[in-house]
């Protein structure tokens, strides 16, 4: 019989009071600070506002991209109509060939509206077929309140989105290092070209991993920013923000000394060794399958309930699923582990004997 363990044991991770929305502010229309690794939101600020985003547009641009070509030194060729797009450029010329890896530093650091058409062209046929995919990836990222039209951010009807949705998209890019690694990146010379990434975080802030800026006169300031302090990974997005730079490095202070990640439990921790029936293995050593860690405030605590079996029938493989802990707080699961085997235990029974005639043969030998 399996049983609900529940409430019983409290993780106290910190002590104190919560804190509130008004110990942070910024100038922005619209705001958020999501802690990437739990998906908590930190801060919150006409979050689910739709507004023009500008050229963080190319987040989702980037991420089709890698999606499109696990290979990014697959070389192209820009055609004729991939080049002398309206706005900010990284000044492709027809005839060239480049890697798609090379199209997302220009995408990305230069922030070039020609690298945002020419790679959703050669994904997808087209501007309008491409933008359709970004539509649809972000409904499976659940981004319910965005609506994609090109792939660049250039002002259009229709293209819009919120803090909320551009904080998810910059998770999901944040889980492909391919991603991190050009939006980390500080400075790139391709062929002629020298590129340097707009986002002035990168030099400014302790652990800015990157991000994305954006400008048009229907959006404003636009800007996403990323950190990493002690394996925390924050995104910090800004919607029509004036003192965008400024924001971004308080949110991002607030959520690292606020909300630390706490590690609330181990790859490997062995939470309970069970009675094994049905083997020599009298018990098998029951683990976490992967670490788990959550921002926690001070003056707040998570709640374990434990779905685990009294005991486990033989044969066990180490790995196998055998149950499974939810974190709580007050009462909301925020997150979850599942226990697995940390060895294997063999069948040992033979059929038509007892127990004690198998014990008997064994000690006889």
């Amino acid at each position: 019989m399996r049983r609900l363990i529940s409430g019983l044991l409290s993780l106290i991770l910190f002590l104190g009071c919560v804190p509130t929305a008004g110990a942070v502010g910024t100038s922005a229309s619209s705001a958020i600070l999501l802690d990437a690794g739990s998906g908590r939101v930190l801060y919150e600020q006409n979050a689910d506002e739709r507004r023009a985003i500008a050229s963080i547009t190319k987040l989702m641009t980037a991420l089709l991209t890698v999606e499109h070509w696990p290979d990014l030194d697959t070389e192209v060729t820009i055609l004729p109509e991939h080049v002398g797009a309206e706005g900010s450029s990284m000044y492709l010329r027809a005839g060239e060939v480049l890697t798609v890896r090379e199209l997302l530093y220009g995408l990305l650091l230069n922030s070039g509206n020609d690298a945002a058409e020419a790679l959703a062209c050669l994904a997808a046929g087209s501007v309008e077929a491409f933008a359709g995919e970004m539509t649809a990836r972000a409904a499976r990222l659940g981004m319910t309140n965005t609506h994609f039209v090109n792939p660049s951010g250039l002002s259009e009807d229709g293209h819009y989105s919120t803090a909320r949705d551009m904080a998810l998209l910059t998770a999901e890019c944040l889980t492909r290092e391919e991603l991190v690694t050009v939006l980390s990146t500080r400075e790139v010379t391709i062929g002629s070209r020298t590129m340097t990434n707009h986002n002035k975080l990168l030099w400014n802030y302790e652990g800015c991993i990157g991000g994305k800026t954006g400008y048009t006169l229907l959006a404003g300031r636009t800007l996403i920013t990323c950190a990493q302090r002690e394996g925390q990974r924050l995104v910090a997005v800004t919607l029509n923000d004036g003192n965008d730079w400024a924001d971004h490095t308080a949110l991002l202070d607030y959520g690292f000394s606020s909300f630390p990640a706490e590690t609330v439990i181990r790859a490997g921790e062995t939470v309970v060794d069970l009675p094994v029936t049905g083997s020599l293995t009298r018990f098998v050593p029951v683990t976490a399958a992967e670490m788990v860690r959550y921002p926690l405030c001070e003056g707040e605590e998570l709640t374990a309930r434990y779905d685990i079996p009294d005991t486990m029938a033989a044969p066990l493989a180490q790995g196998q699923k055998v149950g499974r802990i939810t974190y709580c707080l007050d009462g909301t699961p925020v997150a979850e582990v599942d226990l697995i085997c940390a060895q294997g235990a063999e069948e040992r029974l033979v059929k038509g004997s007892s127990a004690r005639s198998l014990l008997d043969r064994l000690i006889g030998a």
